[in-house]
């Protein structure tokens, strides 16, 4: 054998190898998680009303997290001082995807509940990969027998239509479900903006069913200390992540893109002192649709975002 590398183990690199997310260890056997994160795919987009395609989004940010495998070192960010994820105490797991049935929504989301009641059962923090935004839905309607939960969105758009046309169940209805829930105690909606799919009645409805409404504008306006200061402290968090709160020169692989979205420090920072202010017990981010994108950068900020905030959680815990 040659002697380039092998004697301290495979180099690793992130073009080899399976591409679990963030190359971790693929466990899928959904009754034995035993780890403080569980990853889970959620490649559904029979919820979107414009352009499909975020069903190959869970295969698109696996690949891109590759490049942030960071092997025994872990990540160490000097600017914080910290060293996020460190090999000898970090334990993620990628459980593969929920089983989607093609054409059945209702059945599609019963699967990807299912996933993540098992990872809840386990005491693991689900981070689910999307698929379009109703896979949030699922994924609250997992939390029922949980403590109560504050969901915080980052996104272009609402999403608080009730019902259009017999659709309750589309990306444009998941915090109107979630509204609903009696273990969601508010929410936080924030980079919302422009044109949107909800009609004035439907931004009366959140702010009477408890929503702060935050434009982009707005948070810029009030700095991330200010912004972080209208999210009630000290509660569990269930943090919706739709990729279209970016702008799109940063992230043009989604299905319904909006101009004068946030850049990636800006939600950077947010997410570093949600962890911080309480416990972020939930993850999902969505509407990654990769065939807009033929550079990749909007899968490799997915996987950038998602790393950083996993790290984040999990440092914030132990401090």
């Amino acid at each position: 054998m040659s002697s380039h590398g092998y004697e301290s183990g495979r180099l690793n690199l992130p073009f080899v190898g399976i591409c679990t997310f963030g190359k971790f260890p693929y466990k899928p056997d959904w009754d034995a998680i035993d780890a403080d994160v569980a990853v889970m795919g959620a490649p559904f987009d029979f919820g979107t009303q414009w352009r499909s395609g975020a069903r190959m989004g869970p295969r698109a940010i696996r690949e891109a997290s590759t490049l942030f495998s960071f092997g025994h070192a872990g990540a160490y960010d000097f600017e914080d001082d910290i060293t996020y994820l460190p090999a000898e105490t970090t334990r993620i797991v990628d459980l593969g995807d929920a089983d989607i049935v093609h054409t059945d929504t209702i059945e599609s989301h019963r699967r990807i509940e299912f996933g993540v009641r098992k990872i809840l059962k386990a005491g693991a923090l689900p981070v689910v990969l999307g698929g379009d935004h109703s896979v949030n839905i699922p994924c609250i309607n997992a939390f029922d027998g949980e403590d109560p939960i504050h969901v915080v969105q980052i996104d272009a758009h609402l999403d608080f239509v009730d019902e259009r046309h017999g659709v309750r169940y589309g990306h444009g209805n998941p915090m109107r479900r979630a509204a609903e829930k009696p273990y969601v105690t508010g929410l936080t909606q924030i980079g919302i903006r422009n044109v949107s799919s909800t009609s004035r009645d439907g931004y009366e409805d959140a702010r009477r069913m408890g929503s702060d409404i935050l434009s982009v504008r707005h948070a810029r306006k009030l700095g991330t200390e200010a912004l972080l200061a209208r999210i009630p402290a000290g509660k569990r968090y269930y943090l919706t992540l739709d990729i279209d709160a970016f702008d799109p020169s940063i992230a043009p692989g989604t299905g319904t893109p909006s101009h004068g979205g946030f850049l990636y420090y800006e939600v950077l920072e947010l997410l570093d002192g949600l962890a911080r202010q309480g416990d972020i017990v939930g993850i999902d981010l969505v509407e990654v649709a990769p065939d807009y994108d033929p550079t990749g950068s909007t899968s490799t900020l997915a996987a950038q975002v998602l790393m950083n905030t996993i790290g984040r959680v999990l440092h914030h815990r132990k401090t």
